[in-house]
């Protein structure tokens, strides 16, 4: 792997390994990700990318899901007036064409995703 691209996926499993808005199985393919890769040969690293790759799609929050949970869950987790800010912003990210969250997790999801052209 070319390290522009080792570096580019490096820099977002960081994020999806500590970020609060991963989920404990993100954080834990994230961690295995770097564990494979450490002092790995090239073939190796393509190998633990490409199951990480595959462990994150379908993953990442859509739009359409965060506007959802803005309307339910939300509103118990956070109060109402919160939920309703989630909601107001999602729903204009929606309008403005936003297809995913844009929390730190899904938005380095995403733009893994997006690089090896799977989403």
């Amino acid at each position: 792997m070319e390290k522009e691209l080792f570096d580019y996926v490096a820099k977002r499993v960081d994020i999806l390994s500590t970020a609060n808005s991963s989920k404990q199985a993100t954080k834990e393919a994230a961690l295995a990700w770097k564990d494979a890769v450490s002092n790995a040969d090239d073939k190796a690293i393509e190998a633990a990318t490409a199951e990480l790759i595959d462990f994150l799609e379908g993953r990442p929050n859509t739009i359409d899901g965060v506007i959802a949970f803005a309307q339910g869950p939300a509103i118990e987790m956070f109060g109402q007036e919160t939920a309703d800010q989630i909601l107001a912003k999602h729903t204009e990210r929606k309008k403005q064409g936003e297809k995913y969250c844009d929390c730190e997790a899904c938005s380095a999801a995403v733009e893994l995703l997006s690089k090896f052209n799977r989403i």
